[in-house]
């Protein structure tokens, strides 16, 4: 289980590290184009969902616990990315098997 911690205040949420790997790749990507975007992401505690402004402004810092690092799935970057562009935000998907087809 990793960490996502948000601003300077030190505001931390605890995401599982495999899907913690996946959004540090799509945050990278899209504060280093200087395009922000919302983030929506269910409490581990089962009380609610949080919303984050994610900004190149805002200090992000990804906090894993794990030793070895995930290998990525790149058709789950490409979904979270998509999410990212929309209009209402990135939310977690579910991560898609990488080697079935892709549907049109």
């Amino acid at each position: 289980m990793g960490k996502l911690v948000y601003n300077t205040l030190g505001h931390s949420f605890d995401i599982e590290d495999r899907t913690l790997s996946h959004l540090r790749m799509v945050f990278m990507n899209k504060l280093r184009r200087g395009e922000p975007f919302m983030f929506h992401f269910p409490l581990g505690d089962g009380s609610g969902t949080r919303s984050l402004w994610i900004s190149p402004s805002i200090p992000l810092v990804f906090h894993f616990y794990g030793s070895r690092a995930p290998q990525l799935n790149r058709r789950w970057i490409d979904d979270l990315m998509n999410e990212a562009s929309s209009p209402s935000g990135l939310s977690i998907t579910t991560e898609p098997d990488p080697e079935a087809v892709a549907s049109s």
